[in-house]
């Protein structure tokens, strides 16, 4: 597994990923990776030096990953408050923390991890401005709530990884060959380590029952090519790289006998929103008789929307889409043409076979094909 975050006494601990050379860049081709501590400095990253900073960092998707931009995110503020010099009152630094957070929550809408971190850390620092002496102390105690998100994450994932590997074993009648694909990047990459579906698939490979994990490109901006594929090698998973319209030439040869993806937010009722192109793998699996899985913290969940018609989707630069590289490279496309390029997409609840989580496996209650996920939350408490 490639390495994760982690804390130690006094310093925050940031994933330098050296692609092009940026820390912490998930949009460059990797080459080598290097981790270590980064002291709690304003100026210690690029990424790390304000809140302003961070949130291009989301919004260009330099960080990326639901979990990965929650905890980013969180981090990032933590450094920034660290050393602030602030002469205000308890009740302004929790007012400050808040409205920071508020603007780092605006950098990409349809993940709900960072919605939901914010609101959990500025209920935080608001009670404890009740009884805190000075602002230090409100600092303080979200750095050290920060560091804890962190190390919660990491705890969270392989539980997420256990329960799906046990589940999927048992639902495949314990084969011991079992194949499977992955869209996107759910690993060490886009979470503080271990990873949610790719957790899954690792788990499976620890457990000897893996033959194979199949990751897509995931177009237009390719963290199937770039990032999934880089830490299957790294992990030394056997594994193979397909283009994203292979997927169902890959299903109908029966190559695979689940998909596991992750998910940016989940519904109420169970409809998830996830990577471009998640819909259409969920489409082909139920056509071809796959097994279909995502795999995701309690946290991608949003109980507020009952159904992922409300979920609000996010698109991107049309910049991705004309020129390679996921927009970092030359203009392959004509000029002129107009460009439609959501980030994600909706896959409705009665396409999904099960939702993994750490607190176990959400599975459907009753003959309709649906989810009591309220039920299964309140249970798990």
């Amino acid at each position: 597994m490639l390495p994760p975050f982690t804390g130690e006494k006094g310093a925050l601990n940031l994933l330098v990923f050296l692609g092009s050379g940026t820390p912490g860049d998930s949009s460059s081709p990797p080459s080598t990776e290097w981790w270590g501590p980064t002291r709690c400095r304003p100026s210690s990253t690029p990424a790390g030096r304000s809140a302003s900073s961070i949130r291009n960092a989301i919004r260009d998707m330099v960080v990326r990953g639901a979990p990965a931009i929650a905890i980013t995110a969180a981090l990032a503020l933590a450094v920034e408050v660290s050393d602030l010099d602030f002469t205000g009152t308890p009740a302004e630094a929790a007012s400050f923390v808040s409205k920071k957070l508020e603007y780092l929550v605006s950098s990409r809408p349809t993940a709900v991890n960072l919605s939901d971190a914010a609101t959990k850390l500025q209920t935080l620092v608001s009670k404890t401005a009740e009884n805190a002496k000075d602002a230090k102390a409100i600092f303080q105690v979200y750095i050290e709530v920060a560091e804890t998100m962190l190390i919660d994450d990491v705890a969270d994932n392989k539980a997420i990884g256990s329960h799906g590997s046990l589940f999927l074993q048992r639902q495949l009648g314990n084969s011991k060959n079992i194949s499977v694909l992955t869209h996107c990047n759910t690993g060490s990459l886009a979470t503080a380590g271990y990873g949610t579906a790719l957790g899954v698939i690792r788990a499976l490979h620890s457990a000897g029952v893996l033959e194979k994990a199949f990751c897509t490109e995931t177009r237009p901006f390719n963290q199937g090519s770039r990032l999934t594929a880089f830490e299957l090698v790294h992990e030394k998973i056997p594994s193979t790289l397909i283009a994203d319209s292979a997927a169902s030439a890959l299903m109908k040869q029966g190559r695979v006998q689940a998909v596991i993806v992750g998910a940016d937010r989940i519904a109420a009722n169970g409809d998830t929103a996830n990577k471009i192109g998640t819909y259409n793998l969920a489409i082909s699996a139920k056509h071809h008789g796959v097994q279909f899985y995502v795999a995701a913290p309690v946290t991608s969940i949003d109980p507020a929307l009952p159904s992922g018609e409300e979920i609000v989707i996010e698109e991107r630069s049309p910049k991705e889409l004309l020129n390679s590289e996921g927009g970092l490279g030359k203009q392959v496309a004509a000029s002129g043409i107009s460009v439609w390029n959501p980030a994600f997409d909706v896959t409705p609840a009665n396409l999904i076979t099960a939702i993994i989580t750490e607190k176990g496996v959400i599975t459907k209650t009753d003959a309709d094909g649906a989810f009591d996920i309220k039920a299964f939350i309140q249970s798990a408490k």
